[in-house]
């Protein structure tokens, strides 16, 4: 998000989880008192599934109690609120794609943490908050599956065992920053959006699409199923996300399209992902 308000000449204050705890209301109005935002967006969140299960106090104090303390003091200074969501407040258990207002029915300690976090914005803040569910982030940066992929792409020439029965919608965080901004700056209505790049794939044919991208061989890569990888927490098996909120106008009837398909977007961005990777070495 900073990278893209950075090259957008848009003024901006990112803070680091040690300079504001949104877990504490004290800090947060700390904050807002030296900055006093006009746009407030929440991209803080406790995001290891698996442990989440076996801390589910620490999983809610964040994504749930964290979001309220948020959403409370942004109303209280009248700014915009962006809380940005996940695709697992879904089931996951139907193949047709979810839509921005079907029912929520978690099927983890990580989803319902963000499903109470969503709650928490729509009752205390509606009139001037927004809810972008996404799935399946990677950037060049940080850990995501994207870089892990590439890198074993990259470095070594054993099979990689990839899980070909959950489907979802790969999506450049890139592109999700700069639909969040888009969206804020059209004054589109305020309620749920679903950032999620077009398209659908498996994780094997995400990864499959990286080797290529990456000039690897993908022969390499074993499709297996989920139930082969034992894991704490559920994941949906089918949670790709319809877009049908983005036909919306804005304030002076501007709409803006649905983010572009997965394939395009890693395609823009690979070299960056392979640029980093080679760098670690």
């Amino acid at each position: 998000m900073a990278l893209t308000l950075k090259k957008r000449g848009i003024d901006y204050v990112a803070y680091r989880s040690e300079d504001l705890d949104i877990r504490s209301s004290i800090s947060i109005r700390s904050a807002f008192a030296q900055s006093l935002p006009s746009v407030v967006v929440n991209a803080a969140a406790w995001t290891n599934v698996d442990l989440a299960e076996s801390e589910p106090d620490s999983a809610f104090s964040v994504n749930a109690e964290g979001v309220l303390n948020l959403a409370i003091a942004t109303k209280e200074v009248g700014a915009v609120f962006a809380q940005i969501s996940t695709d697992y407040v879904f089931s996951g258990t139907r193949f047709t794609p979810w839509l921005e207002g079907d029912e929520q029915n978690p099927a983890s300690i990580y989803g319902e943490s963000k499903a109470k976090g969503e709650l928490a914005v729509l009752a205390n803040y509606p009139e001037a908050s927004y809810i972008f569910r996404t799935a399946w982030l990677y950037s060049p940066w940080g850990q995501n599956f994207a870089k892990t992929m590439t890198r074993l792409a990259l470095n070594g020439n054993e099979p990689v065992r990839v899980v070909g029965d959950q489907i979802g919608q790969p999506t450049s965080a890139l592109d999700l920053a700069s639909q969040i901004i888009d969206a804020i700056s059209i004054k589109l209505p305020f309620g749920v959006y679903h950032a999620t790049n077009a398209g659908h794939a498996s994780w094997f044919e995400f990864a499959g699409e990286i080797f290529r991208l990456s000039g690897a061989n993908a022969n390499r890569l074993i499709q297996i199923n989920s139930s082969e990888v034992l894991r704490p927490a559920n994941r949906p098996a089918y949670s790709v996300l319809g877009h049908e909120a983005w036909k919306l106008m804005g304030a002076n009837g501007v709409t803006i399209p649905a983010m572009r398909h997965w394939v395009i977007a890693l395609g823009e961005i690979m070299p960056e992902i392979i640029s980093e990777i080679n760098m670690e070495k």
